[in-house]
């Protein structure tokens, strides 16, 4: 039994192996509500109310901008024999919102992404 033990463990070493691991960092962004938030009509107590607390809070002046974001990365690896390969994928979503003075929304931008991160290995040729 005693003398089978290195067999075996150079044997499992020998053997293929997978990995696939997913990270998310805040929850996704939902596009509808952040266009049902209106320049002109919508305030910053109605951005927090709709999408929760900013990752960031940005003074310009007088007047602020908040800052939303959310990433999912995605990685996979594959390891035959003394052959190891390793792929990541991080997609990003973001929305910013500005405010004037007086707390009311004047502009908006966002991005949608973070859902189109992927499982991929890194493939020679490209």
């Amino acid at each position: 039994m005693i003398k089978t033990l290195p067999s075996l463990f150079a044997v499992l070493l020998l053997l293929p192996a997978c990995v696939y691991s997913q990270g998310n960092r805040h929850q996704l962004l939902d596009p509808e509500l952040i266009e049902a938030l209106e320049p002109g009509e919508s305030t910053a107590q109605d951005v927090v109310t709709a999408l929760g607390a900013p990752t960031e809070v940005v003074q310009l002046g007088r007047r602020s901008a908040y800052r939303y974001d959310a990433s999912v990365s995605k990685q996979v690896g594959l390891v035959l024999l003394f052959v190891a390969l390793h792929g990541s994928d991080t997609q990003e979503d973001r929305a910013w919102f500005f405010f004037d003075e007086d707390g009311l929304l004047t502009h908006r931008a966002a991005t949608f992404a973070a859902a189109n991160a992927d499982f991929s290995l890194p493939v020679v040729g490209e």
